[in-house]
């Protein structure tokens, strides 16, 4: 985890494809034409008349800044990445042979999960990392580096502000259906640094959930999950049968979060759930068997009602944004009953305890279109969800915090007979950024 324990991730963990990478594959054509451009002119022998006296363009040595611009904060992610490229990719081809130019550079840079500000201003920048070398050598690599910055940081940032509207609840990270599967590795790592830089900022210790294997690979997770509606359907819509089979087979230690929306009754198929996983429990417990009896611990009961249909607990207002979807007053409805489930079953006296902690410990999971906003208005009406699951809106590039997420890189210096000499174009400067470190 990088930024939470001293050490940035290896090149070798993002599997980077550097044979293409440093052929300028992955670059706007733009980096690649200046890179032929200067290496043609350092073959000749070019020599540019200055006021500096003659200057071997061709081999010129610049310092290059990478800031981000979404108002009015980032949380960096991709720093890692961009490192591994220069590391792996940095160079050129020389005679055939592939010459890495990483030992002649010299590189500042931020870590991954910093808090970088932007008021709008582009002359008053605080960069995530600084560059100093021969051009040429990685020119080609703005494109990538930059396009990992941004999506690292967009979804990091979004992941922050996501938790932070939960109040430190967890937030399960479900987006893996709505992007192509090349990105899970980098997404679920972006959501990782995200939770870890709420838990530094707010001094909370939220964990992070992924639900696919992918989503934890640069960082050593793996992912976890509920039961699927599919799943259900195979046991002709008993979700009784279905949880009972998730319980008895699948690894303890996978938490056993139930979706009770199937046939539109939350409350009702919340109530026989609770039941007969109790008693399977209680059964188990009386008898000694608590290893047994672990499996049978439900965590989490998970509404996922559509936006087109009303839940049948839920008294109809007349108002869509009211009565339908995992509404307010599901949750409320769910969380009322779970409470008091206990009271109608039929149970020995001396389970009654149990019951009665059995039944307050189970959690309510609410997913379906949650946005920062959607969870901030549920925390202000004091909803009793725990978790939240949250997918699509995690990969916007939305503007909740008043921005959109993007990276800019600048030459602002160029080396003149030994000296750093400014030269930005005009409207950017260098600046400077103390958190930012040499990376050896």
């Amino acid at each position: 985890m990088s930024r939470f324990n001293g050490e940035r991730l290896a090149p070798e963990i993002f599997k980077l494809d550097a044979e293409r990478m440093r052929t300028g594959w992955y670059s706007d054509k733009y980096f690649v034409n200046i890179q032929s451009i200067l290496t043609t002119l350092s073959d000749e022998g070019y020599r540019l008349e200055s006021l500096h006296g003659e200057l071997d363009v061709g081999n010129m040595e610049v310092e290059m800044q990478i800031f981000a611009r979404r108002e009015p904060v980032s949380i960096v992610c991709g720093i890692d990445k961009a490192i591994a490229m220069l590391k792996e990719c940095a160079g050129l081809v020389e005679d055939g042979r592939w010459m890495p130019a990483w030992d002649r550079l010299e590189v500042d840079a931020a870590k991954d999960g910093d808090r970088v500000e932007y008021d709008g201003h582009p002359t008053e920048v605080t960069p995530v990392m600084r560059i100093r070398g021969r051009y040429r050598d990685f020119s080609h690599l703005e494109t990538p580096m930059l396009g990992a910055l941004t999506r690292g940081t967009k979804i990091a940032t979004n992941v922050f502000h996501t938790v932070a509207a939960a109040r430190g609840k967890e937030v399960l990270f479900f987006p893996a259906r709505f992007d192509a599967h090349e990105v899970q590795a980098s997404d679920g790592y972006s959501y990782q640094i995200g939770v870890q830089a709420y838990n530094q900022w707010a001094r909370k210790q939220v964990p992070p959930r992924i639900s696919t294997d992918a989503q934890g690979d640069w960082w050593g997770a793996d992912g976890g999950g509920t039961i699927a509606h599919a799943a259900i359907a195979c046991f002709l819509g008993d979700i009784v049968p279905a949880m009972l089979a998730f319980a008895r087979t699948r690894p303890v230690e996978v938490p056993r979060i139930a979706l009770v929306d199937f046939t539109n009754d939350c409350v009702g198929e919340t109530l026989r759930l609770m039941e007969a996983m109790f008693k399977e429990w209680a059964t188990r417990m009386e008898d000694g068997r608590q290893e047994e009896a672990d499996r049978y611990v439900l965590y989490a009961v998970r509404a996922d009602t559509s936006g087109s249909l009303r839940d049948e607990s839920v008294e109809p207002l007349g108002d869509k944004d009211l009565d339908n979807g995992v509404c307010p007053r599901l949750v409320y409805n769910l969380r009322q009953a779970m409470d008091r489930a206990w009271h109608d079953w039929d149970i020995p006296e001396t389970w009654v305890d149990w019951a009665a902690r059995w039944c307050a410990q189970v959690k309510v999971v609410v997913t379906g279109g949650f946005t920062p906003e959607r969870i901030t208005l549920f925390e202000k009406l004091g909803v009793p969800a725990d978790i939240y699951g949250v997918g699509s809106s995690l990969l916007w590039t939305h503007k909740c915090d008043g921005s959109v997420s993007d990276y800019t890189a600048d030459v602002v210096r160029v080396k003149l007979n030994g000296d750093w000499v400014p030269m930005a174009k005009v409207g950017r400067r260098p600046c400077d950024n103390p958190a930012m470190e040499r990376v050896t």
